[in-house]
């Protein structure tokens, strides 16, 4: 039988006790390592669709000739120019979110809300002026383009709350026109 010394030193014994301050590390790291990984996957998604929306604006808001009447490109060819800024950076277009009917004066292709020649700075934000033909630049009449989407990201967290978290990024870019 064990008296109360030999018990005493068979427990103070470090045999085993890396194996077990390794199980319970281990997962711990795991997860902050995952947690950098998507978070930086949501930043990488996040800065993409905002420099998509930047691109489809600038294309938005540059007339076609310069020296004739300015034509504006259609709204199907800012959403391929939108497109193609996404699928350079891996990230699938076909995923944009529906955002419903688009404000009056604006266009919806492809899920993506394009207004061409608005006031970038309107007296009233929440409402869409037309801006008609290009006027002079002036600080209190600044005419562009706007372009609007979101696009989701969803967090898949194996072992923990934020498995399937869904997070909704939207993109808004404008552009002043070019006179």
């Amino acid at each position: 039988m064990l008296n109360a010394q030999q018990i005493t030193r068979e427990l103070r014994g470090t045999d085993g006790a890396e194996i077990l301050e390794a199980a319970l590390i281990l997962p711990l790291v795991f997860t902050l390592l995952l947690g950098i990984i998507w978070f930086g996957r949501a930043f990488n998604i996040y800065s993409t669709i905002q420099q998509a929306a930047q691109q489809g604006a600038i294309k938005a808001a540059r007339a076609t000739c310069a020296t004739c009447t300015p034509t504006f490109p259609a709204a199907s060819l800012v959403a391929t120019t939108v497109s193609a800024v996404m699928l350079a950076s891996s990230v699938d277009p076909a995923q944009i979110i529906d955002q419903g009917t688009p404000p009056t004066g604006c266009t919806t292709s492809s899920k993506i809300t394009i207004c061409q020649q608005v006031l970038l700075n309107p007296s009233n934000p929440a409402q869409i002026q037309s801006c008609g033909s290009p006027p002079a630049p002036s600080p209190s009449k600044i005419c562009g383009a706007l372009v609007t989407f979101e696009y989701p990201f969803t967090f898949n967290f194996p072992g923990t709350s934020l498995n399937m978290q869904r997070i909704i990024m939207t993109a808004q870019a404008q552009s002043r026109m070019e006179n």
